[in-house]
């Protein structure tokens, strides 16, 4: 009796292992088929929902890089002293969308002639940046820019290609705040005149 209490105990054991084991598994090939890529483009509030819209992305979050102040506030970036861009960590599916795609959809919700910020928000903070993690990376965004410049030869394109750094995610009512604060949020994007402008660079 003893000795088939034991061994079912030690199936349970056995059992409980394996399920773990898989799953442990299963989190691991999910976060192996995940990639991030960084962008900076003025308001980070701006930044999500372009990104938000895609196939392929699983989420977005705003936050601040770039700089050399650690866990950075909003008030401290605002004042341009730590260094840090607004920006978004994107994580994405290779899988489904590549990273050329979500270039495409930076270039095209940016002014790309503006070196002192981003439509209405002005300084160090609110500039256009494209962080790469790797040298892929870097030659695809180089890339890109280069084709930027080729469809729009008129005016020098000022967006800055850097290494990647730490990303500080910033405070939570920051996070979706187009969709939170839908009024507030198409009311700061129509007087910042965002689209206006991005229709003029880019077309319609």
């Amino acid at each position: 009796m003893i000795k088939k209490i034991l061994q079912d105990y030690l199936n349970v054991v056995l059992v409980s292992y394996l399920l773990l084991s898989g799953s442990v598994m299963a989190e691991k090939n999910a976060a192996e088929k995940t990639a991030v890529a960084i962008f900076a483009g003025g308001c980070f509030w701006c930044m999500e929902p372009p990104f938000d819209a895609l196939p392929g992305v699983i989420s977005t979050i705003s936050g601040y890089t770039g700089g050399h102040t650690e866990n950075p506030t909003y008030r401290e970036v605002s004042n341009g002293k730590t260094g840090h861009v607004e920006a978004v960590e994107v994580t994405y599916d290779p899988a489904k969308i590549t990273y050329d795609k979500l270039l495409e959809v930076f270039w095209h919700n940016i002014d790309p002639f503006d070196d002192d910020g981003q439509f209405c928000d002005k300084g160090d903070p609110y500039k256009a940046v494209i962080f790469y993690q790797d040298e892929k990376e870097k030659q695809l965004a180089e890339a890109a820019k280069t084709a930027a410049k080729t469809k729009l030869p008129d005016e020098p394109i000022v967006i800055s290609i850097k290494p990647a750094g730490k990303f500080f995610p910033a405070e939570e009512y920051h996070q979706d705040y187009y969709l939170k604060n839908p009024k507030r949020y198409k009311f700061y994007r129509f007087t910042c005149g965002r689209d206006q402008r991005l229709s003029q660079v880019w077309g319609e």
